[in-house]
């Protein structure tokens, strides 16, 4: 198994411009375990609110070095923008990271640790396993993400407890070599289900935080997207 130098963390961008600075500080003051390296592909995906040219001004001022921007010109949704960011990811395992403070960048090591072990392939981050905090949010939410981790597990055949979670970690062949179509939040469905078939892949859950927005401050799923996950379960996981 080819050694983790670099930890590649793909942050796709909307309209975050407000904020941006926040997850950046974070991902940036995170020290990895073992020795890696991290680098941060931000996907721009066609914002309107200057985000790429907030995320340009961050770069300029800190210094920041190992930090990309790449740029939609038209707006495709995040799975298109996290389709960019993986092919241009260049570290041996890749990260997933929204643009917002919902999940915590300290907790990387927490995910990385069965990678170094070499113990999994693929670390997903639970919301709903350990005892870890949780900003106390909206209830459907919460049931709609563990119907649809249910009814994903009945397909894939996978005991995960928290499918829809942003925080998933790839050793990077592993995610590069699955054909990703969804373009907007059905990429959480859809990589499961592919990833699940991949012979031999090992993969792990590990106990998470989770610090969820409210609609008022900037967060974009919507129930129209749950009807679209029930949609690419079955998609993916009865048609290969």
């Amino acid at each position: 198994m080819e050694k983790i130098s670099v930890l590649s963390v793909v942050i796709p961008v909307y309209n975050e411009a407000a904020t941006i600075h926040e997850i950046l500080d974070a991902v940036s003051a995170v020290e990895l375990e073992g020795g890696v390296s991290k680098e941060l592909v931000l996907v721009d995906d066609c914002s309107k609110d200057g985000s790429a040219e907030a995320i340009e001004k961050y770069v300029a001022e800190k210094g920041a070095t190992g930090v990309r921007l790449l740029r939609h010109e038209v707006n495709k949704g995040k799975g298109a923008a996290l389709h960019t960011g993986i092919a241009a990811a260049t570290g041996q395992a890749i990260l997933i990271q929204d643009a917002d403070m919902e999940y915590d960048p300290s907790e990387y090591n927490r995910l990385l640790r069965p990678l170094l072990d070499d113990r999994a392939d693929v670390v997903y981050g639970s919301r709903f396993m350990g005892g870890y905090p949780h900003r106390v949010l909206f209830f459907w939410h919460s049931i709609g993400n563990k119907l649809l981790t249910l009814f994903s597990n009945f397909f894939s055949d996978l005991n995960l407890t928290d499918m829809e979670t942003c925080y998933k970690l790839f050793r990077a062949p592993i995610l590069k070599g699955l054909e990703l179509r969804e373009n907007r939040f059905g990429f959480e469905p859809e990589v499961t289900a592919k990833v699940a078939r991949v012979p031999g892949v090992r993969i792990c859950e590990v106990g998470i935080s989770y610090y969820g927005r409210t609609y008022a401050e900037g967060k974009k799923i919507g129930w129209k997207d749950g009807f679209r996950a029930i949609w690419c379960i079955l998609r993916y996981n009865l048609f290969k």
